[in-house]
């Protein structure tokens, strides 16, 4: 039986939902993968755009979010929908809760509770990349840097500084890495340095710069293996990598924290001199 008429009940609540989507990614058709990549990258405005917004954001029919909410056991779109709205609930109480939340208690500081909301979002990211990191596939990647003369480190806007702190550690521990830092619009030149002896360790979360995942694949074409750090089984380098990191950032007040990707790099970093040293 296809993945358009499931057997399964359908998913309750977006965890359940990404679960689904990660176990069917390899069986589903072109352009419902396609939409579920979109809606995965996008939830808020799957949560409320209409049909025909959504489905040109996506580069579909509209019919094709029909097809993707019945494949998963849903009537329609709208009852798929109500998932995306319930999690944005769940992220974010009613406006005038919001305001008054951001009200800080008489005396007390306005920083005071930014810091405190930042140090949440933090927190929570670091618990998800320890539960999100299978020990196995951690290992694996780290074999994989551990055996290449040199690791190139591709990322882009707001991940650009973690690569740029595995530049610095791995500089400092004593192994070749080459960042590419795509000064002067120079990024092909730069990854075309990379060969079948080396690796390349690259960093893209949603919305997914595509920069990033076309100097990657430069660098798989000659040859070179790829380990991705991102956040969902739909992200552009899944379909590149040999090995993927998940890492699922928190954010507060809409800006995303990068502390699961920078104990994730330390991590790689430090693991990847440990196995040089002890071979």
């Amino acid at each position: 039986m296809s993945d358009e008429h499931p057997v399964e009940a359908p998913p309750e609540d977006f965890d359940a939902l990404r679960a689904a989507f990660a176990q069917r990614r390899g069986r589903l058709p072109k352009r419902l993968k396609q939409v579920a990549a979109f809606a995965l990258a996008h939830p808020d405005e799957v949560a409320f755009g209409t049909a025909a917004g959504i489905a040109e954001r996506a580069g579909v029919q509209p019919s094709t979010l029909v097809r993707l909410a019945q494949s998963l056991g849903y009537a329609g779109f709208s009852e798929l929908q109500q998932i995306f709205r319930a999690r944005l609930r769940a992220r974010f109480p009613d406006y005038r809760t919001r305001v008054e939340a951001l009200k800080p208690e008489e005396g007390a500081s306005s920083a005071q509770r930014l810091l405190d909301g930042f140090t949440a979002a933090a927190s929570l990211s670091l618990q998800r990349t320890r539960h999100s990191l299978r020990t196995e596939t951690l290992e694996q990647a780290i074999a994989l840097l551990a055996g290449a003369e040199i690791i190139h480190l591709v990322a882009s806007r707001r991940v650009f500084p973690v690569a740029a702190y595995l530049a610095y550690a791995f500089g400092t521990l004593g192994i070749r890495a080459h960042l590419v830092d795509q000064l002067g619009q120079m990024g092909p030149e730069q990854i075309a340095m990379a060969t079948s002896r080396d690796a390349v360790l690259a960093i893209s979360y949603a919305p997914y710069a595509p920069a990033t995942a076309e100097l990657v694949g430069l660098a798989a074409r000659a040859g070179a293996p790829v380990v991705a750090i991102t956040d969902t089984s739909f992200s552009p380098l899944i379909e590149i990598a040999d090995l993927w990191l998940e890492v699922a950032e928190a954010d507060f007040g809409a800006f995303r924290s990068l502390s699961g990707s920078l104990t994730l790099a330390i991590t790689l970093a430090v693991g990847v001199a440990e196995a040089r040293n002890a071979g």
